[in-house]
């Protein structure tokens, strides 16, 4: 557990829980999500001391839960907001490996294999944040060293040129949301380029795509980042909701409009987000429908030309069917010149066929 304080401009590593907040600033305690259940007893007096109010065994057994979707709930002291972000390329190796079949190749691409998550719990006071992490996650480090690089080199500036540190517990959780949410921005790209190779290949002429399973399993996790998604942005957008319903004169208005200009910044990403899986689903799909288009009709276009060359033979077999009729007096049969007569009529038939199935265009040439 690592408790920091942030004051006007500056914060500090604190050892012990503090009896009070910092004049100006606010509190940060954070810890792994493996540590919650034994650090639980000093969280609870520090909300106490800190924030003016205990949380609820409901909300600790929310941030216990590894598992909970992305939720925004509150009450009269504090909010309760969870947020699922992406999990590191080792944390999704470690679910791929887990729930990959015994014995068989994962064969989804490593692009899909990354939309794996991790819940992330915050517990909002005024002048109090507790932030619940997966065990063994880096950000609350990343943001502490950025804001430690802001402060020493603020050092020494006014108060009001000190504008990169967090103001409230409230902008530190939203910064934190936001650099999560950031992570899903980054990784529409690699979706895109992974599905626009298999359009290729779906589309190249002769295309012996062999990669359903993998296809298959992508537009499935395309499904599970569009409802995620969708959780965050529901959960979001309560947050926002609660802080524009708040009275005007519970916090300062310009500390006021600064959060809810980080909240609409941070569901507006979101929505960018739901925008571009959805067009990646609708862009499977339609390649998909394309491919089976084309190859039905490569399929009607060699029935075609079957077909023309049957009605082609078919006379020819009509006339020798004839010639082998088992009669004696048979015109033609016993004349000098009869089987040039007909080899002759046969291959008239055959071109004037020919001739009118390629103005007709059934055995026209097709561009492939």
């Amino acid at each position: 557990m690592q408790i920091v304080e942030f004051g006007a401009g500056t914060l500090r590593f604190a050892d012990a829980l503090p009896a009070r907040a910092p004049a100006a600033g606010f509190v940060w305690i954070f810890l792994d999500r493996g540590q919650l259940e034994a650090a639980l007893p000093a969280l609870q007096q520090a909300a106490q001391r800190l924030g003016g109010s205990q949380l609820l065994d409901l909300h600790c057994a929310d941030l216990l839960n590894a598992a909970h979707p992305s939720h925004y709930d509150y009450t009269s002291v504090y909010d309760l907001v969870v947020f699922r972000r992406l999990s590191t390329q080792e944390e999704g190796g470690q679910d791929a490996a887990r729930h990959a079949p015994a014995g068989r190749p994962e064969a989804m691409p490593a692009a899909f294999r990354r939309i794996s998550t991790r819940a992330v719990g915050f517990a909002v006071f005024d002048r109090l944040l507790i932030s619940v992490h997966p065990d063994g996650c880096s950000a609350a480090h990343t943001f502490l060293q950025r804001y430690l690089a802001d402060a020493v080199h603020s050092e020494g500036l006014p108060a009001a040129a000190r504008s990169r540190l967090p103001a409230s517990a409230a902008d530190l959780m939203l910064r934190m949301v936001n650099q999560m949410v950031d992570s899903y921005l980054e990784l529409r790209k690699q979706l895109s380029q992974q599905l626009d190779h298999w359009q290729q290949e779906l589309l190249r002429p002769h295309s012996r795509f062999a990669n359903w399973n993998a296809l298959m399993a992508a537009r499935k996790e395309l499904h599970v980042l569009e409802d995620l998604c969708e959780e965050q942005h529901d959960a979001m957008q309560e947050w926002l909701d609660t802080l524009r319903e708040q009275p005007a004169g519970q916090m300062p208005q310009a500390e006021r409009d600064g959060l809810i200009a980080r909240s609409r910044d941070v569901i507006e990403h979101i929505q960018r987000v739901v925008h571009h899986v959805r067009r990646l689903e609708q862009n499977a799909e339609t390649v998909v429908q394309i491919h089976f288009s084309a190859q039905s009709n490569r399929t009607n276009d060699i029935m075609r030309v079957l077909t023309a060359l049957t009605a082609v033979f078919l006379p020819l077999n009509l006339i020798a069917g004839i010639f082998g009729m088992n009669f004696e007096f048979i015109p033609l049969l016993h004349e000098r010149g009869g089987f040039w007569w007909a080899i002759g009529a046969m291959a008239l038939i055959t071109v004037a066929l020919v001739t009118l199935f390629r103005r007709k265009r059934y055995l026209a040439r097709t561009g492939r």
